[in-house]
């Protein structure tokens, strides 16, 4: 199976016509004297962490002084920490590999049980690192980054330690057997690298070689063979991309009788380019650049962006495409559809999970979960659909190790089950029946009972149908008086469907809160066609379809303005500042977390420059003259009645940077208006390392939209 870098920005939750450039002058970039907040950009400068330091002791003195934020902290940590959640397995082999933390191990250890020990309740783990004695050893803050073991035997591991949850990481060779790094092995400094194995003593590596090495977006441009027992820098580059292109990668797959390897590069965050090794040369892969191509054994398989047309055929945006493999090499194009989206069914963003002989579909119906199965025999595909639970969020990856002889697993498949008052359950299934197995299943955090999950739908201002999911507290009436919080994230064809919060249903719903939410353009739930209506000069179709459902919420008597509150981190972080900045009228509070909100110059830090293909380049007059109509750094005012806002970001964070909250937040409270700042000094992305850094965040943004609402 083909590996794709996915850099998206979902937290544990995106613009005017062209004619608009002849009236609106693009501003200078890089200039003092329009940004007096440009020292905030610099992430660890003396003056920008004292002024951070100053903030975060206003916040945090302000909100841990209500009597709600200890509870809440105490409940949220409580979930986090408890030992009967699942644990996350990946298949290796004999064995299920699990990454853990809880209060004994708040860093984490990473550890493997069979699956006879998986199925009992208490199981017996086999811990192969422990990165809470690793980081006193070494006094680092370490944090868990992933792991990369090499077939069959799943003894040598690429280990991936970030320094207080960076995306850039730090990869050393791990030996299972001895429980300890190798001494001299492939061993790389912190840097966004990308490796693959193709020996035991052969990697392909993409990394920070010096200078030319990396994309303007911060990842590795070049990949090179790299032979045990020799120096890095002579390694023999084997393939490279362009610096305008977001990344170069190589794939190696090693399934028996099917080896293939792989080099490409991602000229943009939804377009790429895939060559084959083939007797030493490279030939590129003939398929649209933005189709998303998987193989396994002898298929491949093309999930389509756009419209596909082959002679007299036209194959849908959002249809799933096999051929074989070999076929697709010789230049033949006898596709077979195996999925063909509608108007409300949608094929899931990572398209299908394959065990050996099965094809499995995740599918969204009106964003509830459906799985359906393919099977090619007797010369044609055939389908069934999986009788699953419905409705809610479903999901399913095939367990098949190839280079297991004779794989008792070889058609099996994990699938989870989970809605917004149904806590997770995992089952053992197998392919070509219903039957399956429970394995685990997490706790009920809160009582349930007199709540319920509905499903409506907004009006955006084009006319546009936009679902939403609504969850109500017990008792809970239509006068106007419940505080509501709207959550939303609208871009990358990231789809928001159900999911179980213990955090928010202790803190939030049990109290009397209802929690909404919204399915906007700029997502996944409706497939490609959803999403690629709200980029670039249509992005503030997003913000259209969020300020939608906050009417329409306000129209069905669920909430008021002064009740209702608005959240969303990353991308949903830029939506809710936009909105804010909008329709400051609707809404009583808001929580911006790892946000971007200077669009005049997100390009220009971290790993923004891959994000042009969704908002554009403000580089350029016409596309600037879109994007300055929403960016919220540009257009927020004094004067203007906003919502009280908190924003939360990460210093650690060197994907979205935190200059943007920094200088949104220093903007505001420069004009006189009502901000709360709280920057964690490490936590990457996440915005938190460990589950204590966790639960003191939650808390305060839980904390802030209770008392913000009129919860207390």
């Amino acid at each position: 199976m083909s590996k794709r870098l996915i850099f998206c920005l979902r937290s544990a939750v995106g613009m005017g016509a062209l004619l608009c450039a002849f009236f609106v002058k693009a501003q200078p970039v890089n200039s003092a004297l329009i940004d007096p907040h440009l020292w905030l950009e610099e992430v660890q400068g003396e003056k920008a962490l004292a002024w951070v330091r100053e903030r975060n002791a206003v916040s945090t003195a302000q909100l841990q002084a209500v009597p709600v934020f200890a509870e809440n902290r105490a409940k949220v940590l409580g979930v986090l920490n408890n030992r009967d959640q699942i644990p996350g397995i990946t298949r290796r082999g004999d064995y299920f590999y699990n990454y853990w933390r809880d209060a004994k191990n708040p860093r984490g250890i990473w550890r493997r049980t069979t699956l006879d020990e998986y199925r009992k309740a208490e199981s017996k783990w086999d811990v192969l690192l422990d990165l809470d004695a690793l980081g006193k050893a070494e006094k680092e803050n370490w944090v868990w980054g992933g792991s990369d073991c090499l077939a069959p035997e799943y003894n040598r591991c690429l280990i991936y330690l970030s320094r207080g949850g960076a995306d850039a990481k730090v990869s050393r060779e791990f030996d299972i057997g001895k429980r300890e790094f190798v001494k001299d092995g492939f061993n790389l400094p912190e840097a966004k690298s990308q490796l693959d194995w193709v020996d035991i003593n052969t990697l392909y590596v993409g990394t920070d070689f010096g200078p030319g090495s990396m994309t303007q977006s911060g990842y590795a441009r070049i990949i090179k063979r790299w032979t045990r027992g020799t120096p890095l820098a002579q390694a023999e580059l084997v393939y490279e991309g362009k610096e305008s292109d977001v990344a170069a990668f190589a794939t190696v797959d090693k399934t028996p009788g099917f080896e293939r390897i792989t080099f490409g590069r991602s000229t943009d965050f939804y377009n790429n380019e895939i060559n084959l090794l083939v007797e030493g040369k490279l030939v590129k892969i003939d398929k649209p650049s933005d189709a998303t191509l998987s193989w396994r054994r002898e298929w491949a398989f093309l999930l389509l962006k756009s419209d596909l047309k082959v002679a007299n055929n036209t194959f849908k945006s959002g249809s799933l495409l096999a051929i074989r493999f070999d076929a697709l090499m010789k230049g033949e194009r006898n596709f077979e559809v195996l999925f063909e989206p509608t108007a409300t069914r949608s094929l899931s963003r990572g398209g299908p999970t394959i065990t050996r002989d099965f094809v499995l579909l995740n599918i969204m119906d009106n964003v509830a979960s459906r799985i359906e199965e393919l099977q090619f025999l007797g010369g044609k595909w055939q389908r069934r659909e999986v009788k699953a639970p419905f409705p809610g969020a479903l999901g399913a990856a095939g367990m098949h190790d190839p280079f297991v002889k004779d794989d008792p697993l070889a058609n099996h498949y994990s699938m989870s089950y989970l809605d917004f008052l149904t806590p997770a359950s995992l089952f053992l299934a197998k392919a070509g029946s219903d039957e399956r197995e429970l394995l685990k299943r997490n706790p009920t955090f809160f009582d349930n009972t007199g709540m319920r999950t509905e499903q409506r739908f907004a009006t955006s201002k084009d006319g546009t149908k936009v679902p939403y999911f609504v969850v109500y507290p017990k008792g809970a009436k239509t006068d106007g008086t419940n505080p509501t919080v709207l959550y939303g994230y609208g871009g990358f064809q990231i789809s928001m469907t159900p999911f179980y919060s213990g955090g928010w249903g202790t803190t939030w719903l049990q109290r009397g809160g209802v929690f909404v939410v919204a399915n906007i353009r700029g997502g996944g739930e409706f497939g490609p066609s959803w999403h690629q209506s709200a980029v670039k000069q249509n992005k503030q179709k997003s913000y259209d379809d969020f300020a939608a459902v906050a009417e329409d919420l306000i129209k069905a008597g669920i909430t008021k303005p002064q009740h209702l509150g608005i959240m969303g981190g990353s991308n949903g972080g830029l939506l809710v500042g936009a909105v804010m900045v909008q329709r400051p009228e609707l809404f009583g509070a808001v929580v911006c977390s790892v946000p971007l909100l200077d669009m005049q110059r997100y390009h220009k830090l971290l790993a923004g420059n891959s994000w042009m293909a969704e908002y554009g380049n403000p580089d350029k007059a016409d596309e600037w003259a879109y994007i300055s109509k929403y960016s919220p750094y540009q257009n927020v005012k004094k004067g203007v009645k906003y919502p009280k806002v908190l924003f939360a970001t990460s210093t650690r964070d060197d994907r979205v940077h935190p200059g943007h909250a920094r200088k949104m937040a220093a903007r505001m409270l420069e004009q006189g208006h009502d901000v709360l700042y709280f920057e964690n000094i490490e936590g990457g992305h996440g915005g938190a390392a460990n589950n204590e850094q966790r639960a003191n965040l939650v808390a305060l943004e839980n904390t802030f939209m209770w008392v913000s609402l009129g919860g207390l």
